[in-house]
């Protein structure tokens, strides 16, 4: 055994080695080798998909027939469902009713006044989770209406209500699909990690060539992007129904589709408002980076702060996001909670009372605001801003603080971002092609090194080899340090109750901002460039870090650490030699996370001056090169799909080790 390990630390740090010469010389000894086609991927070489995607798109949207249908008229079909909802909430909500178009449009019907849509929304959260769940609720609605985001909010909060049930009903068809066809579960399995692993901004550009830039164009991004969670959701759900439930629902003489209506599903449901929760989440996040396409609402206002540098107004558009998220999130949870309402229980106009109330006051409501007007709009002047402390905060640091703030980002720059990079960038993309296929390889067998080639393949015959090297620097540095800070803090918080409890309402409150927010203050104080990219993703990304590291040190067997303790060890040889080795699976688990949430932030930093592949999904994006843009994204997720198998090898052999040895 002990040959075994020399020998494999032997061959890895000769892979290392010759690394590192290839990357310092490599270009010096292809040139005197006359190679040098080995560190420059040849251009005439490149297979061009870009073009070959955009024409096919474009032969999709202008030629393709189906039968007497254009592929056009499906595209039609589509925006017009999702049109006449989100029209018909719009109007209730945002800009009222009107007879007619443009300046000839007559008035009808005002939009809904702010009380009683704060009043339902408080009465829904009383319903589902008592009153601090109605009470956080609606604070956070006055939030939003005190400081002047109300229609920019209620803009988002109708796409969120047109998305969220798309979503949910598609994603449990197609789990309910995978479910009881094993083809299609094998057939959607890889379908699915790619939609979980492409940039967000890489489904506006196929989605802005086909639907145009606007709201509809947005929705169908954020129903496709919301999607994934729900159908594996579902699937799991349907599965970990216990049989015994299952054949008392055959015994009872249950047809299959009323097993599945009736047995299962009841019994899966807690488990698929998981999923919904997640659907509501990821629609959110989605909507307001669908802003850049014409959604508008809450993400527009943060983009056009960014661009003006306006702090304040951000600031208070970020905290809207915050809280409209934490919001949703928690009736959604109250709703996962809450077990099935029993029918029974007294009249219908006693159980349906909430909402014949709530009815009431929207009803009354229209002649009360025509009487008083700050309830139909809240009048700016009542409004308040918190625009001039945060823009004299930001003052403040940067008069202060500059020189501190510059020292540590030069340092930075010059000993670990630069070195790193120039370092990755000059590995030839020839060897990075052995090299992938090597590591994938030899964690997780060759089925996995296959993969890794033909992945990594793609990118250099792409000819996005150079991108591809900034993008691993940018994620590997943040990843590296987000580690750093993430798993003491979750070591910590896994020995002692109370921090654990002061971390995990932290760590809840980040899981439900947006990464559109965390560019703010980024920007604000650090301006634009790699430094800022890698401040932003560190705090995006260092929650799974805390959190894995927090439960799988909480995970540990209480014997095997009273077995430690009986043998001598002291509190540091108890967390270094007992702790820690069996929490390790848990951590790499979260490393793993981490990494994910790491490449998803760094397309987003593309809006602060990085020059990965991030950045070439944004300048597709901004010039709707729907090819570039889909190339682009893959080469993200085939980047994020080798790390995650890699790693979630890596795992296996590690639990296969421990259980060998126990």
């Amino acid at each position: 055994m002990i040959r075994g390990r020399a020998a494999s630390w032997a061959f890895w740090l000769g892979l290392a080695g010759i690394t590192a010469v290839l990357s310092l010389n490599g270009k010096e000894i292809a040139q005197a080798t006359g190679l040098s086609w080995l560190t420059k991927y040849p251009q005439a070489w490149q297979l061009h998909l870009d073009r070959q995607i955009s024409a096919a798109l474009k032969w999709l949207l202008e030629e393709a027939t189906f039968g007497p249908f254009q592929f056009r008229d499906f595209t039609r079909l589509l925006s017009a469902l999702i049109e006449a909802p989100y029209t018909l909430l719009r109007n209730l909500v945002v800009d009222g009713f009107a007879w007619g178009r443009g300046q000839q449009a007559v008035p009808i019907l005002p939009p809904m006044a702010w009380l009683p849509v704060i009043l339902g929304f408080g009465l829904l959260a009383l319903r589902l989770g008592g009153a601090r769940l109605a009470v956080l609720v609606t604070a956070a609605f006055l939030y939003l209406l005190l400081f002047g985001l109300w229609q920019s909010a209620m803009v988002t909060l109708v796409s969120v209500v047109i998305a969220v049930p798309l979503g949910v009903l598609g994603g449990a068809a197609l789990g309910i699909l995978a479910f009881r066809v094993r083809w299609i579960d094998r057939a959607l399995r890889p379908v699915l990690d790619l939609m979980q692993t492409v940039p967000v901004f890489a489904y506006l550009v196929p989605i802005l060539f086909l639907f145009g830039f606007g709201p509809m164009a947005a929705l169908v991004a954020t129903v496709i992007y919301a999607m994934p969670p729900m159908v594996r959701i579902t699937t799991i759900g349907l599965r970990g129904v216990p049989e015994e439930v299952v054949e008392a629902g055959r015994m009872a003489g249950c047809t299959r589709r009323q097993l599945l209506w009736k047995v299962q599903l009841p019994s899966a449901r807690r488990m698929m408002m998981v999923g919904v929760n997640q659907v509501i989440m990821l629609t959110l996040n989605m909507v307001i980076i669908a802003s850049m396409i014409g959604a508008g609402g809450l993400g527009y206002d943060v983009l056009t702060a960014l661009r003006k540098l306006d702090v304040g107004r951000g600031v208070e558009a970020g905290f809207g996001i915050v809280v409209l998220a934490i919001a949703l999130d928690k009736l959604s949870q109250a709703a996962a909670n809450r077990g099935p309402r029993d029918p029974s229980g007294g009249s219908w106009l006693y159980r349906h009372r909430w909402i014949l109330a709530w009815a009431a006051v929207v009803v009354a409501s229209y002649p009360l605001a025509m009487a008083i007007p700050p309830l139909a709009v809240y009048p700016a002047g009542w409004q308040l801003s918190t625009g001039g402390f945060w823009s004299a905060v930001v003052s403040w640091i940067n008069l202060n603080l500059y020189d501190q703030i510059e020292a540590v980002k030069v340092a930075a720059l010059t000993w670990v971002l630069v070195p790193v990079k120039t370092f990755l960038l000059g590995i030839p993309w020839a060897w990075g092609l052995v090299l992938a296929g090597t590591i994938a390889g030899g964690i997780g067998g060759w089925r996995l090194g296959v993969m890794a080639v033909l992945m990594t393949g793609f990118i250099i015959t792409a000819g996005l080899w150079p991108e591809a090297m900034i993008t691993i620097y940018l994620c590997g540095v943040s990843v590296v340090i987000a580690m750093l800070i993430g798993v003491p803090i979750g070591i910590l918080a896994g020995q002692n109750d109370r921090a654990y409890g002061v971390v995990t309402l932290i760590l809840d409150t980040l899981q439900t901002l947006p990464s559109f927010v965390y560019l703010i203050p980024v920007v604000m104080l650090f301006k634009v460039g790699d430094f800022s990219a890698m401040i932003a993703v560190v705090m995006y990304a260092i929650v799974p870090a805390i959190r894995y590291a927090a439960v799988g040190i909480r995970g540990v067997d209480p014997q095997l650490v009273e077995a430690g303790i009986v043998s001598g060890c002291t509190r540091g040889q108890l967390i270094r030699k007992v702790k820690l080795p069996l929490a390790m699976p848990s951590i790499l688990l979260g490393l793993n996370q981490t990494i994910m949430l790491a490449i998803s932030m760094l397309v987003i930093t593309a809006l602060v001056g990085t020059r990965d592949l991030g950045q070439e999904v944004y300048i597709a994006l901004t010039k709707a090169n729907a090819g570039k843009g889909i190339v682009a994204g893959l080469a993200v997720a085939f980047i994020a799909m080798m790390s995650d198998r890699i790693i979630t090898a890596a795992i296996a052999r590690r639990t296969a080790a421990r259980e060998t040895h126990a």
